[in-house]
């Protein structure tokens, strides 16, 4: 890395990138043959248009490309994971052994670029034995950085109780979770205006698959698990003292026909205990200044959201935005370094955030 492009952010300020999706021609070529579960059909029509398109397939295939991109712009490392919604969609019978391939593949993506890359594993949560066997290999042999989950599978919610050996494997192998966006669950009132998507309907999924595991008690169950959040926590820190307020006075008056778990903490505890939020997608200086006072800078990560938005933008608002050099230090590395276990394993030193 050069100096110049150092200078652009900071003096000697080390750059990690952290939600920065990619694929491999092997993975398109196959995971483009395999039927669709019902019901996903609309969103995987319009992923596979995507992934199809010259340009972008490029920009998620062509990593000495991005290293070249990455070079110019000053930015240290990319924390990669497979395009979304990953193999959530497919039966498990395929989805499986198509996650097992792709960690594989990016396993040795990351073995060929030591400092430049790390990476988030796939797992097929419609197998949740599975997919926590895959949790300690990819934590494990393959020696990646955490795991990257798409939501909902199957409109299924990771607080069911189907899905506990996932969550237990999570914990036991200290394997943060990017809880990544995809289309809603609850479709059909997002069908129009493009609703569906970025523009509305991610946020919303990700932000109420958050709540619910706040609200169900699962973080009560599984007291050390790392749940990381794009977009500046999906809204949620917008909305912390009103969730609290609401929802004690939801616990006072709760009756037996809509019963509330009781908690051990309030939302915003589990929140700022549990949660750690990137600023993939929002380069907005207001946004993140009220994300610093709901959570603070320890728990605040820099992501791009490669390939769809501007890495240039990016880089740019980390470099200007009205920070203290702690903050500054914080969010560009210091905070993804303690989050994903980033070159603290000769030291030791816990990945958890808490």
């Amino acid at each position: 890395m050069s100096a110049t492009a150092h200078e652009r952010i900071g003096t000697d300020m080390r750059v990690i990138a952290v939600e920065e999706h990619i694929s491999t021609e092997d993975f398109l070529s196959t995971a483009h043959a395999v039927d669709v579960l019902p019901g996903d059909e609309v969103e995987m029509d319009l992923m596979r248009t995507v992934e199809s398109d010259p340009g972008l397939r490029g920009r998620l295939t062509d990593l000495d490309a991005r290293l070249r991109d990455m070079d110019a712009l000053g930015q240290d490392m990319a924390i990669l994971s497979l395009n979304p919604p990953g193999v959530q969609p497919f039966p498990s019978s395929d989805a499986v052994p198509l996650a097992r391939r792709f960690n594989d593949a990016l396993a040795e993506i990351v073995r060929r670029h030591p400092g430049r890359f790390g990476g988030l594993g796939t797992v097929a949560p419609q197998d949740p034995v599975a997919a926590a066997t895959e949790i300690e290999r990819v934590m494990g042999p393959l020696g990646l950085n955490g795991i990257m989950i798409n939501s909902h599978t199957g409109g299924r919610y990771l607080d069911e109780p189907e899905f506990a050996p996932l969550l237990a494997a999570a914990e036991a192998n200290r394997a943060p979770i990017y809880l990544h966006p995809r289309a809603p669950s609850m479709l059909a009132a997002y069908r129009d205006y493009g609703m569906p998507g970025a523009i509305w309907g991610y946020q919303a999924e990700a932000g109420l698959h958050a709540m619910r595991l706040i609200l169900s008690g699962t973080l009560d169950r599984f007291p050390g698990l790392t749940i990381v959040l794009g977009h500046l926590g999906e809204g949620i820190p917008y909305w912390l003292r009103r969730i609290d307020n609401r929802h004690a006075f939801a616990a006072r008056t709760a009756g037996a026909a809509t019963p509330m778990p009781k908690l051990s903490l309030t939302p915003s505890e589990y929140f700022r205990r549990n949660m750690v939020i990137t600023t993939s997608g929002i380069d907005d200086p207001d946004v993140l200044e009220l994300a610093l006072r709901a959570v603070g800078a320890d728990a605040i990560m820099f992501a791009i959201d490669y390939p769809y938005e501007d890495p240039a933008a990016a880089l740019a608002f980390l470099r200007d935005a009205p920070l203290t050099d702690a903050q500054r230090t914080a969010i560009a590395h210091r905070t993804a370094e303690r989050v994903f276990g980033i070159g603290q394993a000769e030291r030791g030193e816990n990945r958890h955030i808490h």
